[in-house]
């Protein structure tokens, strides 16, 4: 950049005014057809896709694993491994949205006839959208679906070369699809995995994951159950065994249930890893919303109403105060965008106007400004006396 001056500077604009506008007087009268910019955003952020199902198997004896493949075939949109995606499932009169980590690789999605995968396991009575996935999904279903989504990824710039992934259940699957991306050289840097488990039969992707280990990707099985023929790690994933696996300098990414993150935060502070160096994955709704620090107990048992806004339109439907706003508004089949159902993505953000809600402090990723104004992520937000609010129409 050459600078000029303070007068030739500051007045810059108005020069490169004047030379669009002689642009605009010798360009041709024809359209111009071509947009190589916007060809190549389409392609990288196409928005919600239709999808087929491929494929089934399973990956353990409690979880599946889904193939999509885009309708009418090609390849499907870059992500990175770590991320989600976002499906939608009709339930009755209403659309669900839900999002799964993705299992398979990025490289995979860029074949010619390019394929996505989720591995979804059985839910222990709180999870009905997994269990449809397990029980009724079958091959030739479509879906919509949004490919490529969150942050929990492997950025060589902020992370450690070296990264020890501490999984638990099903928790395992963005690690799986990182290992893919390193063990087919895409992705420069090893990868330990210490993967917790209850027992050694029920290990999701377990054969998947023996057959991608080698220099750079190692995976290590924890089990917590009594098993007495375990020759391998028995526990949990303490401090104690992470440092064993730990380099120098390494970058940590955990996934898997909401107990789990509860455990390795206090495992984590033993080792005084700088907060640079973890990278937790976002967990969902909160399974019991009552046990975070604040939660108001005397509304705990309580149903208020919810009056919902849609440009003219108002609904007043039931809100339980230990339910999100998100999930009251799917049970009375009022649509409402979401994608990580975990308050960080944004989808859902509404406008409270008027009432109070109990924000869950873990999942608050709302912006400064949206905190000043009265706006929320609808699935982190719980109602603590009548509310109204402002969802955006469909």
């Amino acid at each position: 950049m050459k600078v000029k001056g303070f007068i030739k500077d500051v007045g810059g604009a108005s020069r490169v005014t004047k030379a669009r506008l002689r642009a605009f007087e010798t360009a041709s009268a024809q359209p111009v057809r071509e947009d190589p910019i916007g060809d190549v955003a389409r392609e990288w952020h196409p928005g919600k896709l239709d999808l087929v199902v491929t494929q089934i198997r399973f990956a353990s004896k409690t979880a599946k694993t889904i193939r999509f493949e885009k309708v009418g075939g090609g390849k499907l949109p870059p992500f990175y491994a770590g991320q989600f995606m976002v499906l939608d499932f009709p339930m009755g009169e209403s659309l669900i949205s839900r999002p799964y980590s993705i299992s398979s690789a990025p490289w995979q999605a860029r074949l010619e006839k390019g394929f996505v995968e989720i591995t979804v396991r059985r839910s222990k009575g709180d999870g009905f959208i997994c269990d449809y996935i397990n029980d009724s999904v079958k091959v030739g279903d479509t879906f919509r679906g949004l490919i490529g989504c969150g942050q929990f990824y492997y950025e060589p710039l902020r992370d450690a070369k070296h990264v020890v992934a501490l999984a638990g259940g099903v928790g395992i699957t963005p690690f799986a699809s990182m290992a893919r991306e390193v063990a087919n050289g895409t992705l420069d840097m090893d990868l330990t995995i210490l993967y917790g488990s209850v027992s050694s039969d029920d290990i999701t992707l377990k054969d998947e994951l023996a057959a991608l280990e080698g220099e750079h990707v190692h995976v290590i099985h924890v089990l917590s159950g009594d098993e007495p023929d375990w020759k391998g790690e028995r526990g949990f994933l303490t401090a104690e065994l992470i440092r064993k696996y730990s380099a120098p300098d390494t970058t940590y990414f955990i996934c898997g249930p909401q107990v789990m993150y509860r455990f390795l935060h206090g495992e984590l502070a033993k080792l005084e890893i700088p907060k640079r160096r973890v990278r937790f994955e976002v967990f969902g709704q909160a399974k019991d919303i009552t046990t975070f620090p604040g939660y108001p107990m005397e509304c705990k048992d309580q149903t208020y109403q919810l009056t919902v806004v849609r440009g003219i339109h108002e609904d007043v439907i039931p809100a339980r105060a230990t339910e999100s706003l998100v999930v009251a508004l799917e049970r009375a089949g009022i649509r409402i965008e979401t994608g990580c159902r975990s308050g960080e993505c944004g989808f859902c953000r509404t406008k409270v106007l008027y009432g109070s809600v109990y924000i869950c402090p873990e999942n608050d990723g709302r912006r400064g400004a949206d905190r000043d104004f009265g706006y929320v992520h609808a699935c982190a937000a719980y109602p603590t006396s009548d509310v109204k609010i402002r969802i955006p129409i469909e």
